[in-house]
């Protein structure tokens, strides 16, 4: 259903390497600013101007994103307030698929572990 809507693409400008989703943080607050609305969440509400709603701040901050992103050369897509493609991506026609193993994922680390010398 969600591919029938447009919200998920077999093939997608994230493994182009030129598409990203991102939201705004408060590095002061530790927290994400209210955007108004969950992130990849697949509904009007996540619409960039959908206002319905939305208070005058959560508008405001999904607008800061949307013009930071388009003032450095990225396309906002009309259904995602997060989701957002460089205009003159280098690879337009390429999908990129990299095997993921096992031994190319380094193991995490123990909290109490000894630093290794």
């Amino acid at each position: 259903m969600l591919f029938d809507q447009g919200y998920i693409a077999e093939k997608s400008g994230h493994s182009r390497g030129s598409t990203l989703d991102l939201t705004l943080f408060d590095m002061d607050a530790g927290k994400e600013l209210d955007m108004g609305g969950t992130f990849d969440y697949f509904g009007e509400l996540s619409h960039p101007d959908y206002t319905g709603e939305l208070t005058e701040e959560q508008i405001g901050n999904r607008n800061i994103l949307r013009d930071i992103m388009v003032g450095n050369g990225f396309k906002p897509l009309d259904t995602e307030w997060w989701h957002f493609t460089l205009e003159d991506e280098p690879y337009p026609d390429t999908y990129f698929a990299f095997p993921v193993r096992e031994e190319s994922v380094p193991a995490p680390e123990a909290d109490d572990a000894e630093p290794q010398t």
